[in-house]
């Protein structure tokens, strides 16, 4: 799905991620799965340069979230300080998914997640 940057689309977002995910069997994977959705579609959306578009898949055993935003700068995980308001996004991405990167040019970050022993 391909959408302009504004702040509406997150919610937008994490609802029809849900949607597929539940479609395709992984109910318990939802909370976490949206959750890393805000988090990737939340800092496209304020460091991105044009559209965003973001992709779900399930496949080869995994749930794979990939979010363009068009900037070239790489997201880079920081630790934030206690009293910082923002800055905690990929580290809640780097806990949650069993693997996370961005691509050669800088412009997608992405992650995965292990299907559940037993999923469909």
């Amino acid at each position: 799905m391909s959408f302009l940057p504004q702040q509406k689309r997150v919610r937008h977002m994490r609802r029809i991620t849900a949607a597929y995910l539940v479609h395709w069997g992984l109910p318990e994977l939802v909370d976490n799965v949206q959750l890393i959705v805000s988090e990737l579609v939340t800092n496209a959306i304020d460091h991105g340069n044009g559209p965003v578009r973001l992709k779900v898949a399930c496949r080869g055993g995994e749930v794979r979230v990939e979010v363009r935003d068009g900037n070239a700068e790489p997201a880079t995980l920081r630790e934030a300080d206690e009293d910082d308001e923002s800055g905690r996004g990929l580290g809640i991405v780097d806990y949650l998914a069993s693997d996370w990167g961005v691509s050669p040019d800088g412009t997608t970050t992405w992650c995965s997640l292990l299907l559940p022993a037993g999923s469909p």
